[in-house]
């Protein structure tokens, strides 16, 4: 092996921006393939790792988890474009996204009620061991986001 044509992971870190630690954890995870291991135990990765590390960055940038990302790279590996997978957890992130707006949106209103119940009475009796009767006067099983 001629260690000279390969990036040790610092330099890769040095080229990605990304931490040794973070380089390191993507290998184990199996995103990023060193090209073999050197007699001393340092990874040698080839000059196209940081292309591969940009597209890890690049798919966390659109929400794709490191799980996600390893399913993606694992279709490539087996030689075929996971262009319709990465449709499909995109359109499943929508979903999501749909799914927890309106949760926001419910939530919001809820809070809204409490603001404006609060502004009409300020100051609700108390008990002398609530810390606050207004976040006392709350059921538990009403919030909408618990």
């Amino acid at each position: 092996m001629n260690e000279a044509t390969f990036l040790k992971i610092g330099e890769l870190a040095k080229q990605t921006g990304l931490a040794v630690g973070t380089l390191r954890y993507y290998s184990d995870l199996g995103l990023l393939q060193p090209v073999q291991r050197g007699d001393n135990g340092y990874r040698y990765y080839s000059h196209d790792a940081s292309q591969q590390v940009e597209f890890i960055k690049k798919a966390q940038t659109l929400g794709f988890t490191l799980e996600e990302i390893k399913q993606i790279l694992d279709v490539r590996d087996r030689g075929e474009k996971p262009c319709s997978l990465v449709q499909s957890l995109l359109n499943n992130k929508i979903k999501q996204l749909e799914i927890q707006i309106k949760q926001m949106t419910l939530f919001k209103a809820e809070l809204e009620e409490y603001r404006s119940a609060w502004t009409n009475n300020p100051s609700p009796e108390s008990k002398p061991q609530e810390v606050c009767p207004l976040i006392s006067s709350v059921s538990l099983h009403s919030a909408s986001l618990n």
